[in-house]
């Protein structure tokens, strides 16, 4: 019976989260030929190729794809051991980002999670609309995120999916005769798009009345009565209500809100962090 190199598996997963060979050589702070070398020395303990050339770069081959998952379980196992034979907590700082959708349903529950598992574990939070979340966690300046648009390339665990309405204050009379009145973030926003898109589809005559870069102005131009907005349900409350299928609104998507994490840096503390969230939904 074989027994893994788990340095070889860790450098493996590091190459994959970074995206090259670069990435993963920086990430265990190696050199390039060495991570090479460590490459080669995991595919002839397994057998397997692990690795096929596409164009200048290379990509995984079914077998790696395979070993990806293995690697990253065993990762997680051993550092687990480690810290809990070892008798010491978690401790630094994970840098997370979340939407503004979410600072009052989602993100309470992920902050208890990680308060409960990782008490001394110090989280920043970085609140922001999901597509700059997700530029600044490629840009490394933070290390893993919630977003409910995509990003692809970057792991990543979906938390929760939640349906997108018709949502306006209770006092809200809408007239069918007249154009909607919309209330939206600036231009870039999803839920934006995805409610003209919907409009136009329908041949629903539609106008903005009012905008903000925030979830907080919108909610207040809702609750004010200005006109209707299109939100995920988490944005709900007591205040507003849901405009039903009688007022002929078309129907709109589902919205998952995703945990992303990071490539840029490798912070193993986020890497602990993501992984204790697999299999679990909020």
């Amino acid at each position: 019976m074989q027994n893994l190199d788990i340095e070889l598996l860790r450098t493996f997963v590091a190459i994959i989260e970074g995206g090259s060979f670069a990435a993963g050589a920086e990430a265990v702070s190696r050199t390039q030929s060495a991570v090479t070398q460590q490459m080669q020395r995991l595919e002839a303990q397994l057998g397997k190729t692990l690795f096929s050339r596409v164009g200048r770069g290379k990509q995984l081959t079914g077998d790696g794809l395979k070993v990806l998952d293995y690697a990253r379980r065993l990762l997680a196992l051993n550092d687990e051991a480690c810290i809990a034979l070892g008798g010491t907590a978690l401790s630094g700082e994970v840098r997370l980002g979340a939407p503004h959708d979410i600072t009052d349903s989602l993100l309470p529950n992920l902050l208890a999670h990680f308060s409960a598992n990782f008490p001394e574990l110090k989280i920043s939070i970085h609140i922001g609309r999901s597509p700059q979340l997700l530029q600044a966690l490629r840009q490394g300046e933070i290390d893993m995120t919630v977003a409910g648009i995509e990003a692809p390339g970057l792991r990543f665990i979906t938390l929760r999916t939640s349906p997108i309405v018709w949502m306006c204050a209770g006092s809200f009379h809408y007239d069918p005769s007249q154009p909607l009145p919309l209330i939206v973030a600036e231009e870039g926003s999803y839920f934006r798009r995805i409610a003209t898109e919907a409009l136009d589809r329908g041949a629903i005559a539609w106008r903005v009345t009012y905008t903000s870069p925030t979830l907080v102005g919108v909610r207040a131009a809702v609750r004010a009565g200005l006109g209707v907005t299109a939100r995920s349900v988490e944005m709900l409350g007591n205040d507003l209500r849901v405009l039903g299928d009688d007022m002929a609104l078309p129907r709109l998507p589902d919205v998952s809100f995703k945990l992303y994490l990071g490539s840029i840096g490798n912070n193993a503390l986020a890497r602990r962090l993501f992984e204790s969230l697999e299999n679990r939904s909020f």
